[in-house]
């Protein structure tokens, strides 16, 4: 996500083949379970964040909404793994009417409390579940999209009176029942309706389309690779689909607003060379298609998995006339390999996405002669002591949305490349999102890759005193480097 300085908060169709894998979780994997029934899996910034109990393998969404008036029904089946016995467990959810709820096709008891950040939805199924069993849970529910929430929302409206998601880091419940935390990844099916004259977006590939007698649509789309809830990117709009080939034969399917497509149309083509730019850095691009979505209901930036999300207050050439609005889009694609296709496993790990983000676009900006890295890194070392007192260093931040996230952690790699050297850091660059491609990390994940990658174990306590210390180390190669008092 791209953002100046900002908290982060918490039907019909028939739906296409797929394949559902089964993933040990990365808490399972590091020997936490949270207690079934939980509020919230222990994320150190967002305690009653995610469920435990449980892990979630596929979300299959039917969502039928109206423009204008913003209502909305809906059904979601999760397909789920127990992780431990249950005799009740817990969905996050804000602002929807409950009408049916199903745990493997059997009635369930539910009840509706408030948490911290939205809804909690205690499900009571007619029979236990043991551990390892797999199970469906099955809900009907409606709402509308201006509803009030116990929390903040992540619905965004244009004028054209649809509406797009941008749910990070916590207000996917605010759309649909689920388990909102981004260590608990799944693959997606979605069925969302749109009457006559829009469209509807989700995340992935679109598998087919069904037209009704009254001239509206059901649109079918299937995300393959997982995604957290987090990253969930799904729309109603007056928008025109424009499509392309990447130059290794990727689909492109961009969203622009109608009626602006010589405007947008333009823009949206310059993706072709940033995924040329970024594949040759890290490797392929990691999921089945790509694109961008251009709406006046948002003015941020959001790396939404294969869809990336962003205003139409962005595209603006700047004092010089350069297309600098490009950087932007070169980050929210780094996003991509950083945090959608390898993600924290917590949000206190949220440096590991936005520190590459922010790097890689301003090296972008540097190789075309719109800035310099060195001032930019600069400028943020003078900066980040009085942050990291304030706020917490990149690797412990205190809240997100903050400098030591964004460029504290850019600081950090840049760092790193000086420490290790031009080679050595683009191998660990290049081979961190494919090795753990699909997974979720740590920051300790993060040290321990990079001393593997280049057999130098100093690159440990180096990679700690930058992401966990009090004040700012040295700058290699740069003594003169000062702090602001």
């Amino acid at each position: 996500m791209t953002t100046t300085r900002r908290t982060l908060l918490k039907g019909a169709g028939v739906a296409a083949a797929l394949t559902v894998p089964v993933f040990a979780t990365p808490a399972q994997a590091r020997g936490f379970d949270p207690r079934p029934g939980s509020d919230g899996v222990g994320d150190p910034l967002f305690p009653t964040l995610g469920n435990g109990g449980y892990q979630v393998v596929h979300y299959d969404l039917t969502f039928d909404f109206t423009p204008v008036t913003y209502d909305f029904t809906a059904a979601v089946t999760l397909h789920a793994r127990a992780t431990q016995d249950l005799s009740s467990f817990n969905l996050d959810t804000d602002g929807h009417t409950i009408d049916t709820l199903t745990v493997n096709g059997r009635a369930a008891q539910f009840e509706l409390s408030v948490g911290q950040s939205g809804q909690e939805l205690t499900v009571t199924p007619a029979a236990p579940l043991h551990k390892g069993a797999p199970f469906t849970v099955a809900v009907t529910y409606h709402g509308n999209g201006k509803a009030p929430r116990a929390g903040l929302t992540g619905w965004r409206f244009g004028t054209d009176g649809g509406f797009a998601s941008a749910v990070q880091s916590s207000r996917a419940d605010t759309f649909l029942p689920c388990n909102d935390t981004p260590s608990d990844k799944a693959t997606w099916t979605f069925h969302i309706s749109a009457p006559d004259g829009y469209v509807a977006t989700a995340n992935g590939e679109l598998t087919g389309k069904d037209r009704r007698a009254d001239g509206s649509a059901v649109w079918h789309f299937a995300l393959r690779e997982r995604m957290p809830t987090e990253l969930l990117g799904i729309a109603v709009v007056k928008g025109t689909y424009l499509y392309g080939t990447s130059h290794t034969g990727l689909p492109l399917r961009h969203i622009v607003p109608q009626g602006h497509e010589d405007t947008y149309g333009p823009i949206v083509a310059r993706t072709l060379d940033h995924l040329a730019w970024l594949e040759a850095k890290f490797g392929r691009y990691p999921f089945s298609v790509y694109g961008v979505h251009i709406y006046d209901g948002y003015t941020d930036a959001l790396e939404n998995s294969t869809l990336t999300l962003m205003g139409t207050n962005w595209f603006k050439p700047n004092a010089d006339g350069n297309p600098t609005y490009e950087n932007t889009m070169v980050h929210e694609l780094t996003h991509q390999w950083f945090g959608d296709s390898v993600t924290p496993n917590d949000w206190q790990q949220a440096w590991l996405n936005e520190g590459p983000a922010v790097y890689y676009a301003a090296l972008y900006s540097e190789e075309r002669g719109w800035s310099l890295m060195v001032d930019k890194m600069k400028a943020t070392y003078g900066k980040l002591n009085a942050i990291r007192a304030s706020e917490g260093p990149p690797g412990l931040p205190k809240a997100l949305g903050g400098t030591n996230i964004y460029d504290g952690g850019a600081l950090v790699l840049y760092a790193l490349q000086l420490q290790s050297g031009q080679k050595k850091f683009d191998r660990i660059m290049g081979l961190w999102p494919r090795r753990f491609k699909d997974r979720t990390v740590t920051s300790e994940d993060f040290i321990g890759h990079a001393v593997e990658v280049t057999g130098d174990r100093s690159l440990d306590p180096f990679l700690r005193d930058w992401l966990f210390g009090a004040v700012n180390p040295p700058m290699p190669g740069h003594p003169d480097w000062t702090v602001t008092a």
